[in-house]
């Protein structure tokens, strides 16, 4: 039973590591960029856009397909890195210890 209740208090401290790992993932802001800089795009390592930067020589009525192409690719970038830096507070958290492929935490 000891263990057992060893277990538990570990099971505990890790979901109050997760839930601080969360509050600073809302907190954490990634950029993403697309086009060499010209389009950039700030979210939050949860998925929250914050702000979206525009380079003014892109803002042509002719040109609004590149716009939209390179909009979508700096959020990708953003999205991308968001979940990087996710994995990596993960891994921290977890001790390295591997989950199988497409686990994510928080259920």
């Amino acid at each position: 039973m000891k263990n057992l209740g060893q277990m538990m208090k570990q099971a505990q401290e890790m979901q109050t590591r997760m839930q601080e790992m969360q509050e600073r993932m809302e907190q954490t802001e990634i950029e993403g960029t697309a086009g060499g800089g010209m389009v950039s795009v700030t979210m939050t390592a949860k998925g929250s856009a914050r702000k979206i930067k525009i380079d003014p020589a892109l803002m042509d009525a002719t040109e609004t397909e590149v716009l939209e192409d390179l909009l979508v690719a700096a959020l990708n970038d953003a999205r991308a890195k968001a979940e990087t830096l996710q994995a990596e507070q993960m891994k921290e958290l977890t001790g390295g210890l591997p989950l199988p492929p497409g686990f994510k935490l928080p259920f």
